[in-house]
């Protein structure tokens, strides 16, 4: 049975969130054993827990803020545009990223591929 359109929303929100401003261990905490990511596509899938903790690991010194910006839940699967900025002293890099995602039954992430490129950065003034 796929989770519910509330618990995929309830997932990403957490997901954003704990990418943003939380650590490697509650990003992880959502995915569901054997998942993969591939960041961003075209890249190599990770497709172990010691990858996924690797690329992770790697963002979570970062100070950064995230926001969902719109969101499609089709079944177990989800479609998500959200804006990342990373704050770096007197400076921001923004970037606007859309995560495609599969879920299993407990709404835990079984897949993730996001879509963005260099291009999709920008670096403004300091909010």
């Amino acid at each position: 049975m796929a989770p519910t359109p509330a618990a995929i929303r309830a997932t990403v929100e957490s997901y954003i969130r704990s990418v943003a401003k939380g650590t490697t261990d509650e990003v992880l905490a959502l995915y569901a054993p054997g998942a993969t990511v591939e960041d961003p596509v075209g890249t190599d899938v990770r497709t172990t827990e010691e990858s996924l903790r690797e690329f992770y690991a790697m963002i979570e010194p970062l100070t950064q803020t995230g926001e969902l910006l719109t969101l499609k839940i089709a079944g177990g699967n989800v479609a998500f545009l959200f804006r990342l900025t990373t704050h770096l002293g007197e400076q921001d890099l923004v970037m606007e990223v859309v995560d495609v995602m599969t879920f299993d039954d407990d709404a835990r992430i079984t897949s993730m591929k996001a879509y963005w490129s260099q291009e999709d950065m920008q670096t403004v003034p300091a909010s």
